[in-house]
Formats: C-alpha cells, structure tokens, sequence
C-alpha cells in the first residue's frame, strides 16, 4: 500500500448560532466510493485507487457543522485493486490494512483542518484539546 495523494475536494462550515451551554460534538468520517483510477508518475502510469471520503463535524444542539469531503490516491498492484473493488462492490467495506491506512489519513488531515475552521468561527475545537490540570497539594 502506498498512498501517493490526498486532496480535499469540498470544505464548508456553518455557524448557525452563537454556542451556548452545553454542547455535543459529533465527528464521523465515511467512505463514499472506491474507484480504479490511473496514476502519473512522471512519464509512468501505474495503476492506482481513488477513495473518496467525507468527514463531518456536527456541533449539537444545531449550533453548526464542518463538512470537509476529497479524495485519497493509493498506488497498488492489478490484483490488489481487483481484490479491494470486487470486496467494496459487494460489502461496500476495505480491507482491514487497507481501511487503517486510509482511516488514519483521513483523521490525521481532517482533524487538523476541522481545528483551523472551527477557531475562525469562533466555535469550540471539534476534537478535545489537552489540558493541564491545576495540581492541588495536601494541607497539613
């Protein structure tokens, strides 16, 4: 496996109210489509996957959304992508290795732009931030 391309096709984010209280935040990332594509590396075609992704951040209760869609590239062997799109055609899933590698890029890229929109709008980080915690000392 090796992912040669990773490319943000969409990228929207909505503040629809001012947040306020207690809020929720909902992250969830899905593959949409897996295709055979060619790949150019210089003057050479290699066979290669296009999938395609869509993550979302969801700020409950209706406070906004971040929706943030592309598409990652992985150049791999005929037989291997034969594999993985008769497995996608059927059970619409990757295979384990597969699905890792392409999960953790996601996060790894999604997560950080999802950051990046979320302070523009002035709305709480997406993902929990660390935190230093205030040590309390015993009293004698």
């Amino acid at each position: 496996m090796a992912m040669v391309g990773f490319n943000f096709t969409k990228i929207s984010a909505e503040r629809k109210a001012i947040p306020r209280g207690k809020l929720g935040v909902k992250n969830n990332v899905s593959i949409k489509e897996v295709e055979k594509t060619d790949l150019f590396l210089g003057s050479l075609k290699q066979n290669g996957l296009k999938i395609l992704f869509e993550f979302r951040s969801i700020y409950e209760p209706k406070i906004g959304e971040i929706l943030l869609e592309g598409e990652i590239l992985d150049m791999e062997d005929e037989k291997i992508i034969e594999d993985v799109l008769k497995g996608w055609k059927k059970s619409k899933k990757l295979p384990d290795g597969l699905m890792n590698m392409v999960i953790n890029s996601i996060l790894g890229r999604c997560n950080i732009q999802a950051l990046i929109m979320s302070k523009e709008l002035n709305m709480p980080p997406p993902i929990p931030m660390p935190k230093v915690a205030q040590q309390q000392t015993a009293q004698k």
